[in-house]
């Protein structure tokens, strides 16, 4: 398993963002390991997404198969409230 980082960027006007947030921590922990997650909070963004010049700011560092990431973006996409995304692998900590 590879490690991963990924930052969304929710919708600051959602009343239920830790739902949001525990979504995708339940996503990656049915296929592999949360190792951290860092709630960053509402934070001013440098240019305007889908109409939001602010947006709340989510980390989650984890271990998963490569296979899935493929499907952990198709679930951000689909998700109204999730305005931006990045998901990329890190260097192992233990390594």
């Amino acid at each position: 398993m590879n490690e991963y980082e990924t930052v969304m960027i929710i919708k600051p006007d959602v009343n239920y963002i830790p739902k949001v947030i525990y979504k995708f921590i339940n996503l990656i922990n049915a296929n592999g390991a949360v190792i951290r997650v860092e709630d960053i909070g509402i934070k001013k963004l440098a240019y305007s997404i889908k109409k939001n010049t602010q947006g709340y700011y989510a980390v989650i560092k984890f271990e998963a198969r490569p296979e899935f990431i493929q499907e952990l973006e198709r679930v951000y996409k689909i998700t109204d409230e999730v305005i931006k995304f990045i998901t990329v692998k890190t260097e192992s900590e233990s390594d």
